[in-house]
Parts: C-alpha cells; structure tokens; sequence
C-alpha cells in the first residue's frame, strides 16, 4: 500500500462525488505512486445520471493539470461506458495536454489480459445501467453467463456495501462456467475481498478500481504491486 508523496508517480483520479471508494486505488498502489483525486458532482446512479457526469469535465481535469499529475484517470465505469473511453480521453487531453485513461477500457483489457470471454457479471447498479453493460460487454467479446448484486439508487448506498457482501454475492452466484468475475463500480467496495472471492470460486476477479490501477501503471511502465488483491495485480505486464 502506497500512502504518501508520488516519488514515482502522480496520478490525477477524477471521482463521482458521491462514491465512497476512491481510497481503493491508494489502498492497492505500490509505494511511491499517489493519486490525486478530484471529485465530479453525481448523486444518483440512473443512465441520465452517468451521462451527466462529464458536465463540467474540463474544469475537473484542470483541477488535477494543477498538480502536474503523470496521468489522469476518469474512474467510473458505466459513465465512461456511456461516454466513450475516447470522447472522455480527448476532452481530458485537449484541456489538459496529459494523457487520460477510463475505468471502461481499464476493465476490458483486463479481462482480455486474463483471457476471460464468459463472465460472471457482479454490480450494484440500476438494471438499465446493468443492462447497458451486458450489451457493451457482449459487443466486446464477452458472454455474460449469470449476473447479481443489489440495485442501488445512489453511490452512496453502493458503497455502503462492506466487503464481505461481495462475498457472499459471489458465492450465491457461482462460476457456472464462467471465465472470470467482473465486480463492476469504481464505488464498490471490494478491494478487500478479491483474493477470496478468487480462492472461493476458482477463477480470477476483475474489479473496477483494481482494473484502473492495472491500466494505469502498465501505461506508466510501472511494476504490479504484487500479491493480495487478486491474480491480475499478481502478475507482471
């Protein structure tokens, strides 16, 4: 776990306002790499919402361009999925002149890293938003075989969901054949149980903002911070 100053690297996290998660990515971090993080207004977790989340983004951006941050990570999944990892990186980019990243593109390089096409789906979101990433995950080579988690209304309520829920949902749900576990929400708190959920069902776990990280120092070619959450921060690039 990274806390402190970014010898390293600084990385520039711009967060839903009202997520609860965004110490995770610090939590996992290997030492010397810092994120920064400025929050985006967002209260509810509806399609409308998530599409609303980019309202203001360059200003956001800005904000972190202040630091002189290496990088800038737009960390929520289904709004970067709506936006487009592309739109969201180009407006980061032109305001800014730093590169930027998105959880969605984090996620799906992940799972292609683990060689992973059937996917057992676990989020805490709307089911217009759950449903909206089958058809994303599908149109990117993904089968989703079996699907679970609460419907929660605000960020808040998802991440109030502790840890060991996550757990408990995953091995309510099973593998049923799948290739792996996609936790889906930068504002899920699982960070904490993905190596058990790995142990519990047999097959790697891609989370959110474990994902993110992973992007984030393969592109910065830093090294993966080694074992406890999960086989994908496990493994060099």
């Amino acid at each position: 776990m990274s806390i402190g100053f970014g010898t390293t690297a600084r990385i520039g996290h711009l967060y839903p306002s009202g997520g609860l998660c965004d110490y995770e990515v610090q939590l996992m971090a290997p030492a010397g790499v810092q994120f920064l993080t400025t929050r985006m207004p967002f209260r509810r977790t509806g399609l409308a919402d998530d599409l609303a989340l980019a309202e203001g983004l360059e200003l956001h951006a800005g904000l972190l361009a202040d630091a002189e941050v290496d990088l800038i990570a737009f960390n929520c999944t289904a709004a970067s999925m709506l936006l487009g990892p592309a739109t969201v990186n180009a407006r980061i980019t032109a305001a800014t002149g730093i590169p930027s990243v998105t959880t969605i593109e984090a996620v799906l390089e992940a799972l292609a890293h683990l060689d992973a096409r059937r996917i057992v789906l676990l989020d805490p979101y709307p089911r217009e938003v759950e449903d909206a990433e089958v058809a994303h995950l599908a149109a990117a080579g993904h089968e989703v075989v079996a699907r679970g988690g609460p419907e929660c209304p605000t960020p808040v309520a998802q991440g109030s969901l502790p840890p060991e829920e996550w757990r408990r949902i995953a091995r309510e749900v099973g593998a049923d054949g799948a290739d792996a576990v996609l936790v889906s929400c930068a504002g899920a708190q699982v960070a904490t149980s993905i190596a058990a959920i790995e142990d519990a069902l047999g097959i790697p776990v891609v989370a959110s903002n474990q994902a993110l990280l992973w992007k984030v120092l393969h592109l910065l070619d830093l090294p993966a911070p080694g074992p406890g959450y999960g086989r994908l921060l496990n493994e060099e690039f």
